[in-house]
């Protein structure tokens, strides 16, 4: 009895430390937006399942899910503070909402009409958090930690009246996101804040006559039944946010946990990059059968647009180095990632 009773001491001994690894994950996982938008839909249909799906492999983890989208868990433009109070440990945030905490991510909505290339674009964002600290340290000072970058496909107009130039949105009332009410600077337009979750009955009832926004978010919020004159002024692609973990929970992962999540949201990047791509034509071909009524605003009267506005880029990079972030360098890394990358942007705006 003894020698069996020592056995299985032993045998506890060394299975202790394997059951020990094996937990239980809790995840509260937010997006402001609905599954509607690719950001989260994938983020539900592709993500959460094949984290499941490789943990499941490994044998030692399971993730007990939380899920929150559209707002029911934390608002749009309150991911990042939600990762921060521990109120999610995973969420979509979109930066472009979070101007003053992430300043430096949102670089691509002060340096317009660079590139319609999502993966172009993606990948020199991508390069400026590998490359420049500070990316990196504005997230974790926020209590996250950024996992997958992504980007939007190029911004157009979408509005209740024709437009052929710059002068015909003189005195307008366009809604535009964020950093992008920069992009109505000098050209007469009045800006209006606002998001896609209003966009369709704010036009509708009158709030504004139209927005900038983009075509893979446009069509599935049949934003032409409202704004049916849409012009292709291909403001660019824009880094808009993306996968980010609370760094808290980041922290205390079990490593092989983290290196799962790390890897798939890395597929998660390349899988958005390829769909927003190639839901581009597909959103354009939509919103025309729904009624919208297309046309692309000329190379010259975009140059002209460009022209009207004030130099945003070098007065955003400005206003950050007296705050000790390096705007400058951040700017000027991300034109020269554009122009070495093939991008011919339309105005040079760290050199002029």
């Amino acid at each position: 009895m003894k020698k069996l009773f020592a056995a299985a001491m032993v045998v506890g001994a060394l299975s202790a430390p394997l059951a020990a690894q094996a937990e239980n994950l809790k995840i509260t996982a937010i997006a402001g937006h609905p599954p509607v938008f690719l950001w989260v839909k994938l983020l539900d249909e592709y993500f959460i399942p094949e984290v499941d799906k490789r943990l499941a492999q490994q044998g030692k983890h399971k993730v007990e899910w939380t899920k929150g989208y559209g707002g029911t868990i934390a608002k749009l433009g309150t991911e990042l503070e939600a990762l921060q109070d521990g109120v999610a440990d995973l969420a979509f945030v979109s930066s472009i909402f979070q101007a003053a905490k992430l300043p430096l991510q949102n670089v691509s909505y002060y340096a317009p009409f660079g590139s319609d290339d999502v993966h172009l674009l993606t990948k020199v964002v991508e390069d400026l958090h590998k490359t420049i600290p500070a990316m990196r340290e504005t997230w974790e000072k926020n209590g996250a930690v950024l996992i997958s970058g992504t980007a939007l496909d190029s911004y157009h107009l979408l509005t209740s009246f024709p437009v052929r130039t710059v002068d015909d949105i003189k005195g307008k009332k366009l809604a535009a996101p964020g950093s992008a009410a920069n992009w109505l600077k000098g050209t007469g337009a009045v800006a209006v804040a606002a998001n896609l979750n209003t966009y369709y009955n704010d036009i509708k009832t009158g709030v504004y006559e139209g927005t900038l926004t983009f075509m893979t978010a446009a069509a599935p919020a049949k934003l032409q039944e409202v704004a049916p004159h849409i012009t292709r002024i291909s403001v660019g692609a824009q880094f808009a946010g993306g996968l980010a973990l609370s760094k808290r929970f980041h922290d205390k992962m079990p490593a092989d946990a983290r290196a799962v999540f790390l890897a798939v949201a890395a597929d998660y990047g390349k899988k958005f990059a390829e769909e927003q791509t190639a839901r581009v034509d597909v959103s354009m071909k939509a919103l025309e059968a729904g009624g919208g009524k297309v046309v692309t605003m000329s190379p010259a009267e975009r140059k002209r647009w460009t022209e009207t506005m004030p130099n945003i880029a070098k007065e955003w990079a400005a206003d950050l180095d007296k705050k000790g972030l390096p705007g400058s360098q951040v700017l000027s890394a991300y034109m020269d990632g554009l122009r070495k990358a093939g991008a011919t942007p339309v105005r040079d705006w760290d050199k002029q």
